[in-house]
């Protein structure tokens, strides 16, 4: 072999030459830090706060991301169009990307077309003793409502779907959900007749005060007066679809808890946005309160049922989000509980 490299030395100086080309490729010139650490679910991440910091630093690189779109479009809130012509190669829906890594498995409840939810973590609200679900808007197809509403069409009777509550009963154990629709009398045959029992429902609406039934208006009452009249101190899994009124209600509910300082009462929010001719700056101001009271998106899908009906812009979305703040069955480690309630003082102690 060495006479091969004797008679023939270029081949010598040509390996020479590929040796240092490929070192030159791999070393890497000085140090080097990526500006992120891929997020690890198993083991390797035990720690809960660790995975809530690593999402929170994507988080902040989605909002540089956002400042720098409305730079591009805007540069003022003002000057963004929700639905821009084809001149303008993004509609609202791309400055709020689902951008916060649940830190645990994500599973969709619930029929694949308009009715089903993203939920965050199921695994973590099988065993849980005092699991809390408060649903809003619960039984209606609201393509089918929106369509109507928007053509003029009398509807002589509307499908209902139950199916999110009736798959997240048969998977948790301790599970209760509270239901609130004033269009319909009760929830749907989805739910069998062996969890009925862990179900409770009304017909009311939720908004951002209390306000009581009239003639032809139904009973409306904020969501911290319905958890009073339940005894509840705590929502695990907030469902809303109230048609356009989550601006209002989510409003009306999360301003006094930025006032006092604490932290939402539920631990996670699945929310249909209906946004249609909104102006651009009063959503983003809107968006930036769920934000403020810490609410991070972590799934998002359009409704394209509705497109398609309406042969419209896609104005309805679903939004998923956790709540970062405060002790709740999603911030809290696995395998540990709920802190209990304080007892009540007695009327007449110090």
């Amino acid at each position: 072999m060495a006479s091969v490299w004797k008679r023939h030395p270029r081949y010598s100086i040509l390996l020479v030459v590929l040796l240092l080309a490929t070192c030159f490729v791999l070393v890497p010139s000085g140090p080097h830090e990526p500006p992120f650490k891929h997020m690890s679910f198993d083991d390797t991440t035990p720690d809960i706060k660790q995975r809530f910091a690593l999402s929170e630093a994507f988080y902040e690189k989605a909002l540089a991301d956002r400042a720098a779109l409305l730079k591009r479009f805007g540069p003022r809130p003002e000057d963004v169009e929700t639905f821009p012509d084809h001149d303008k190669p993004y509609t609202i829906w791309n400055f709020f990307p689902a951008a916060f890594n649940c830190p645990y498995e994500v599973r969709h409840l619930g029929t694949l077309a308009d009715g089903g939810k993203w939920v965050c973590g199921l695994s973590r609200l099988e065993q849980e003793p005092d699991c809390i679900v408060y649903s809003f808007g619960t039984i209606c197809l609201s393509y089918v409502y929106l369509i109507a509403r928007l053509t003029g069409t009398v509807l002589t009777g509307i499908s209902g779907d139950s199916t999110f509550e009736a798959e997240l009963l048969q998977n948790t154990k301790h599970c209760k959900v509270w239901g609130y629709d004033f269009s319909v009398k009760g929830f749907t045959n989805d739910i069998p007749e062996n969890e009925r029992w862990r179900t409770n429902f009304h017909a009311y609406g939720l908004a951002g005060k209390d306000r009581p039934a009239t003639t032809n208006d139904p009973a409306m009452y904020s969501l911290q007066t319905l958890m009073a009249m339940n005894g509840h101190d705590h929502i695990d899994l907030l469902k809303i679809d109230i048609e356009g009124w989550e601006f209002e209600t989510l409003e009306g509910l999360i301003e006094p808890y930025l006032l006092s300082g604490e932290p939402l009462p539920f631990a996670q929010l699945q929310l249909e946005i209906h946004v249609w001719d909104m102006p651009f700056a009063s959503f983003l101001k809107w968006w930036e309160m769920l934000e403020a009271a810490g609410l991070r998106p972590f799934w998002t899908e359009p409704n394209l049922v509705y497109v398609d009906y309406a042969k419209a812009t896609p104005s309805l979305t679903e939004y998923s989000f956790i709540n970062i703040k405060g002790d709740n069955v999603v911030t809290r480690p696995a395998r540990s509980h709920r802190l209990p309630p304080p007892p009540p003082r007695h009327p007449h102690g110090p």
